[in-house]
């Protein structure tokens, strides 16, 4: 089975690529933990918090590849977590970055901050020069990574088309 990551800034279409990537390919997609996890709490979320949804995304992740058909597409990895971590907190849980080092995955598409910014109660920086930094950040990530990776910009249909071009290839090299 093959891992695909989409990652990205916020609010640059991940969980609706994640989607469309699913609905293609017959398979399932893993959601962004957080979300739901934040949406339960009755307070802003503190750092003890990302270490309770780094766990929850990896059960999820595991959770949906034993549903999987050839492909998981994961909206986000932990990557996010320390990203987020590291800039809000100044550091990142060690049993996170443990957990980053241990994960595999076969493919990262990289979503670019070029689509319009919709506001959210979760998102926290609309500030296009914050959203350039956060792409920046996550650029370094995929480039060091070792894992292939594809740049994921223009209107949804350039993005949903790219994506596909970049899973076929990588599933393409593989067989």
């Amino acid at each position: 089975m093959y891992k695909i990551v989409v990652l990205g800034p916020e609010s640059t279409g991940k969980s609706t690529l994640s989607e469309k990537l699913a609905a293609h390919y017959n398979t399932v997609w893993v959601p962004e933990y957080a979300r739901a996890y934040i949406d339960g709490l009755n307070r802003p979320y503190e750092q003890a918090d990302l270490l309770q949804i780094a766990r929850g995304q990896l059960q999820l992740e595991d959770e949906k590849a034993q549903q999987a058909r050839r492909l998981l597409i994961c909206d986000t990895d932990l990557y996010v977590i320390k990203v987020w971590s590291e800039h809000k907190y100044g550091q990142c849980d060690p049993q996170i970055l443990a957990q980053i080092a241990a994960r595999r995955y076969d493919l990262y598409l990289l979503t670019y901050i070029d689509i319009p910014w919709e506001n959210d109660p979760q998102r926290e920086y609309p500030d296009p020069q914050m959203r350039e930094y956060f792409y920046r950040i996550y650029r370094d990530i995929v480039v060091n990574s070792g894992v292939p990776w594809a740049d994921i910009r223009g209107s949804y249909a350039e993005r949903e088309a790219g994506a596909m071009a970049a899973v076929n290839r990588l599933m393409e090299c593989k067989m």
